[in-house]
């Protein structure tokens, strides 16, 4: 099945933008182009919520707490799935997740801190 591997992570300041990458690696393009993509993210003391996704056919959605600021896009090509976060708050700190979801299956990556603060 592969794994989920994120990059781009880090301490960013108040207004600041961050750009997130999940790279499928070692799954083949006939399993990656048919499932649905998304970033999930967990702050400490908090659920785990899904932040933004994108479907096979290109159908996005968003929380309503990045709607305007976070934009989600996917390069089926390489396999990866990406996450522009611009106007970072200090209340989007959190660990942020890429999954995968084919089915019934969804797969996880092993997370990326984004902290926002001065």
């Amino acid at each position: 099945q592969g794994q989920l591997v994120e990059s781009g992570g880090g301490l960013v300041q108040p207004g600041g933008s961050l750009r997130l990458s999940c790279a499928a690696r070692g799954t083949i393009t006939s399993v990656f182009n048919p499932s649905h993509m998304g970033w999930y993210r967990q702050a400490p003391g908090l659920q785990r919520e899904l932040v933004a996704s994108v479907s096979s056919s290109g159908t996005i959605n968003y929380a309503e707490s990045v709607k305007g600021r976070f934009f989600i896009s996917r390069a089926n090509a390489n396999k990866k799935v990406h996450l522009q976060m611009n106007s970072l708050k200090p209340e989007d700190t959190a660990v942020y997740y890429c999954t995968r979801r084919l089915g019934s299956q969804i797969y996880w990556g092993q997370g990326t801190q984004v902290t926002v603060a001065d």
